[in-house]
């Protein structure tokens, strides 16, 4: 199983099997902290091959920098989900979109999303969240 697509993003969607993904970023700026980032999506793409046929578990974690879950009442996010081939054919490809409402970052500094699946880290994206004054410039 490869993770060929993994961003953070304004929108996402998935049109017929093609991943539409819109306003990736890794930094915010905020002028206050806590700072809650309204919507923002997480647009993944997997390729499986037939090793990977068979049930898996996929985890998904928004981490501070000391792996303190963002908001431990909901995460991690851990889907279960079944891997089919059909017969002859070499790779199988899928999207996954979540729709992310309301996180909540309090304090300035680097978080990361996690992606794993069966136990084992695929993927960290990291997210910088940046103070800054009304001009935009960073608070040190």
């Amino acid at each position: 199983m490869d993770i060929q697509i993994a961003s953070l993003c304004d929108f996402a969607a998935d049109y017929q099997g093609k991943l539409v993904v819109t306003g990736v970023f890794d930094t915010l700026a905020a002028r206050a902290l806590p700072v809650v980032h309204p919507h923002c999506a997480l647009a993944l793409r997997f390729c499986f091959t037939p090793e990977d046929s068979g049930r898996h578990k996929l985890s998904i974690n928004i981490i501070d920098e000391d792996g303190t879950p963002l908001d431990p009442t909901n995460m991690p996010i851990e889907p279960e989900f079944d891997v089919t081939l059909p017969p002859n054919v070499p790779f199988l490809t899928r999207n996954l979109i979540l729709n992310l409402q309301g996180l909540r970052f309090a304090n300035a500094g680097i978080y990361s999303v996690d992606i794993g699946c069966d136990g084992e880290v695929l993927q960290r994206l990291p997210i910088r969240i940046v103070h800054v004054n009304a001009e935009g410039q960073p608070i040190k």
